[in-house]
């Protein structure tokens, strides 16, 4: 059994921020990244008793990822939005959008997706002499759907 290819596995954020939840605008996240992932932080408790019996309690997740580097690129929609939440110190909902996870086949089929609401924060605004840098938090935040992806037109459906 091969190896699936890490490129299968693709992350967007709609860049609109929800500003017309009807026509997201989706963008690809890992043009510079030289890897990403989501960290699931599982609330786990695992207790022993005094017999030597365990207890585990797994109380659900929180999860987040981080995206470093993120260069600014002229006319990025994304940019445009990461750098207006940092300029104006903007929180609360004028942080929030969604992303999309994806898994795709090598033939563009899509295996499995999944939309759901998160909040996009900017961590620094600056960068080294190979531009001006910009990376940011992810953090979810629930209203996780299934669905399928169309790759072509960037167009998520709910539903299997």
């Amino acid at each position: 059994m091969a190896k699936i290819e890490r490129k299968y596995l693709a992350h967007y954020l709609d860049a609109d921020f929800n500003k017309t939840p009807e026509t997201p605008k989706y963008v690809r996240l890992g043009k510079d990244l030289e890897e990403y992932n989501e960290e699931l932080n599982p609330d786990v408790e695992v207790q022993k008793n005094i017999l030597g019996e365990q207890n585990v309690s797994h109380n659900g997740y929180e999860v987040q990822s981080e995206v470093e580097p993120f260069y600014a690129e002229e006319g990025d929609p994304l940019f445009e939005q990461l750098s207006k939440i940092a300029n104006e110190r903007l929180t609360g909902d004028a942080c929030v959008t969604t992303k999309v996870d994806v898994l795709m086949q090598a033939d563009g089929e899509c295996v499995w997706a999944y939309r759901e609401k998160v909040y996009v924060i900017p961590n620094t605004i600056g960068g080294d002499t190979s531009g001006v840098q910009i990376p940011f938090s992810i953090y979810n935040a629930g209203e996780r759907v299934k669905g399928t992806w169309d790759a072509a037109s960037k167009k998520f459906t709910v539903g299997e």
